[in-house]
Parts: structure tokens; sequence; C-alpha cells
């Protein structure tokens, strides 16, 4: 794996950190498209993770696209109109199909500014937690182009059409306060305090049976799409794959035992 992008395990949860702070975590460089790709493939085969939390290295979370390989032309930026078509195809169009689709529960831990792709890269996740640093800006029109990494679908689903446009159309970065105001992010925490309180959710989610946890976001994507009658289908199908498995049974006799439960993945 690039050490442009860390990755740690610890029990069931793995903390991805984009690591170019010097730039503020761009992810439109192809290692790092490849290598956010790759471990959201790894991750989503392992059933030994529960969850995920997401962050950046640095006082930023991500700036989104590389500016000094936009002024070079250079990167998925160089060529023509549709060789450039073709990078973002091929490059950073990847990143929401790898994270939007993980398997398992995402917590973005915004420590800074999250500027277009970064603002994005943070509405892939489930949960979004805030430092009072955070900011989130869906600036593209301010360097003269548009969301081409799948923000104009994301934002809306996150905040509503009204306010995404209003992000989209100004370009105005809104600040952590704002950001939970709007329902874009759910809580802010002090700087020092974000990722004990994204370790502390992580460790709250993951304490549940991973088969149902993977199950539950499923069917939540789904529902975005999806009328309510086949989305009672699919549930139908899920729910009764969940009754046969042996982490049900531990659920309900931890409950009746008034103890713990011990959850294997079976």
């Amino acid at each position: 794996m690039t050490e442009k992008l860390l990755v740690e395990q610890s029990g069931h949860i793995v903390t991805l950190t984009l690591n170019m702070p010097d730039l503020r975590n761009p992810i439109t460089d192809s290692d790092m498209v490849d290598a956010l790709v790759s471990v959201c493939d790894k991750i989503s085969q392992d059933m030994s993770v529960r969850c995920v939390i997401l962050t950046g290295a640095g006082k930023g979370f991500s700036s989104g696209g590389n500016l000094k390989h936009m002024q070079e032309k250079s990167g998925i930026f160089g060529g023509d109109a549709l060789t450039v078509k073709d990078g973002y195809r091929n490059g950073i169009q990847r990143v929401p199909k790898a994270l939007w689709n993980l398997e398992v529960p995402l917590i973005a831990a915004v420590n800074g500014p999250a500027y277009g792709a970064g603002c994005d890269l943070a509405m892939m996740a489930d949960i979004r937690i805030a430092s009072t640093r955070a900011t989130f800006a869906e600036n593209f029109v301010r360097v003269g182009i548009i969301p081409g990494d799948g923000g104009s679908w994301l934002l809306p689903r996150q905040i509503g059409l009204s306010k995404a446009a209003e992000m989209t159309f100004t370009a105005e970065p809104v600040n952590a306060d704002k950001a939970l105001e709007w329902g874009l992010v759910s809580s802010v925490v002090q700087p020092e305090n974000l990722l004990s309180a994204a370790q502390d959710l992580a460790e709250r989610i993951a304490k549940n049976p991973p088969k149902q946890l993977r199950l539950s976001k499923r069917l939540m994507r789904e529902a975005l799409h999806m009328k309510l009658e086949p989305l009672l289908e699919l549930a139908a199908g899920y729910q009764g794959a969940c009754h046969q498995t042996k982490d049900h049974e531990e659920a309900v006799n931890s409950l009746i035992e008034k103890r713990d439960a011990v959850f294997t993945g079976n």
C-alpha cells in the first residue's frame, strides 16, 4: 500500500489516513486512487472488519484535486476533452464507486478543510464527525470546473437539494457549526477529541454482528433508489438469511440472559 494512504487495523476497526499533509491530502493522484480502491476491496472481503474510519493527516482532511496538476494539465487533467473524460472515468470516479459501495459502515473524521473532491469524499461516508477546525466547500466552480466525482449526486442526498445548490453555486465554505446545523455532520468536537470520538462511535458500531451490519448498510443504500414494495421484498430476503445465523441466536440469548453478546460472524 502506498505511503500516501496509511492503513491501520485495531480489532474490528480499520483507520484510513490520507497522508499527503503538505498538499492537504489531494485524492486525484493515480496512486492515491489505486490505494483507496484497493483497500476498499480488501475490507469488503474481510469479515473481521466491522467499521472503518477515514481521516486526513496534518491540518486538512482533503483538498480534493491536485491544483499543481491542474495548472500543469498533467495526470487526469491532461490532454484533450476526450482524454480528460477518460482520465476522470479511470481515475477519481473510481473512488466514489469504491467508497459508496464499501460493505461496512464508514465514518469520516473530518479534521480540517474538506474542499472540492475532498468535500465529496466526506459525503461518501455513512457518518461524519467534524473537528471545530473543519470546513466544507463544494468549490468546483471557483476553479472553473464542475463536480466531476459524483458530488452532484452525493451532496443533495446528504443535506437536501436547496443547501447543496447553495454550496455548489456559491462555492463558499461551510464551517463546522453550520455543517452541524445543516445535518452535513452528526457532531462537532474539539480537534484533540476527534479521533477518540470517531473511535468510540466505531466501537459502538463494531459491537454488533458483522453480517447484519453489512446487510443493514446495503439495505439503506438500495432504499435510496427503490420503491417501498421491492425494498420490502429485499428486506424480507435479507431477514430470512439473518434468522438462520448463529449471531442472531447469540443476540437473542444474550438479551434474555442479560449478558454481553459475543458475535463471530456466523
